[in-house]
């Protein structure tokens, strides 16, 4: 009978520390990157921070189905929230679609989904306006080239990411602004080609272009994997760097290692660490029914050689 007794009683124990605990399904557009594993790695050191809190990460392996998948399974387990990194942000709908039927909050994280601004009251976005990222490159390199002394002309390339993703739409729009303006209407872009954020990809187009003999003085990359991957490929052809304006976006720390070595001249800091922290923040938050701004926007910052050292234990 007291064994019986105490089973019972630690039963309950048991089930009433569960009723309490809080799961966040995630789901990442990929594991196999660089800044999406910071930021993966945002979310897992915050949510083991926090008590009772579980977060079960998925890859999405660059799947628009397997993701969908991987977010009508966390539904049907009964998930507190949901943080979505996603693998197309033009397919987002059905994903809003399916949450918001469960009634499960949703924070789409990074990469804005093309109904940010249709979101229910608890879905939300948490990440840096991307308006700034390409912008603060693009307006640095300008700086840079005519500081050169170019001036009177210069040309250049323009990797892009996935034109599914709404990023490398924006950033390649912020280039294509900026050298607009009258300050810097003096560069002209060769080629622009898409390297789908890899820096291998980036590797192969630049040595493609390179072949094509044409003179040219930077490359404007929508992210630092394809500043890097066009490096090498420079690199490889006995080109100096010092002759060459490179720049990226999201500061690395392969990025920041090729700035020690005077190879890219700028990046832009994109705080995937804090996003990380910020999407579970938010889901929670949603979770437990308080108030949360439908747009978290984390600032971006410009990485020159000048300001290197601030940067280099941020990642």
């Amino acid at each position: 009978m007291n064994k019986t007794l105490i089973a019972a009683t630690a039963l309950a124990s048991v089930m009433g520390t569960a009723s309490y605990a809080e799961t966040i399904g995630a789901s990442i557009a990929r594991f196999d990157d660089n800044f999406l594993t910071v930021m993966r790695n945002g979310m897992v050191e915050y949510a083991d921070g926090l008590d009772g809190v579980e977060l079960q990460v998925e890859d999405a392996q660059d799947d628009v189905a397997r993701q969908l998948d991987q977010i009508n399974n966390f539904i049907a387990s009964g998930v507190d929230a949901i943080i979505v990194n996603a693998v197309d942000t033009s397919a987002t709908d059905a994903m809003t679609a399916a949450a918001a039927a469960a009634g499960i909050p949703l924070v789409y994280v990074n990469r804005e989904p093309i109904n940010v601004n249709a979101l229910p009251e608890n879905q939300a976005f948490v990440a840096s306006n991307e308006i700034e990222s390409g912008t603060l490159a693009a307006f640095e390199a300008c700086k840079m080239l005519r500081a050169m002394g170019h001036a009177g002309g210069a040309q250049g390339y323009l990797m892009m990411g996935q034109l599914s993703n709404q990023a490398a739409v924006q950033r390649t729009k912020d280039v294509d602004d900026v050298l607009g303006m009258d300050m810097c209407n003096f560069i002209t872009l060769i080629d622009r080609q898409t390297a789908n954020w890899s820096r291998d990809e980036a590797q192969d187009l630049m040595t493609n272009w390179l072949s094509s003999g044409e003179d040219f003085q930077v490359v404007f990359a929508n992210n630092d994997e394809m500043a890097i991957g066009a490096i090498q490929a420079m690199k490889a052809a006995g080109i100096s760097m010092e002759d060459v304006v490179v720049v990226g976006v999201d500061a690395t720390q392969d990025a920041l290692v090729a700035m020690q070595a005077g190879d890219l001249d700028a990046t832009v800091f994109q705080d995937a660490f804090g996003q990380g922290e910020g999407s579970v923040d938010a889901a929670l938050s949603l979770a437990r029914g308080e108030d949360v701004d439908q747009k978290v926007y984390i600032p971006f910052q410009l990485v020159t050689p000048a300001n290197l050292d601030d940067f280099l234990d941020r990642n």
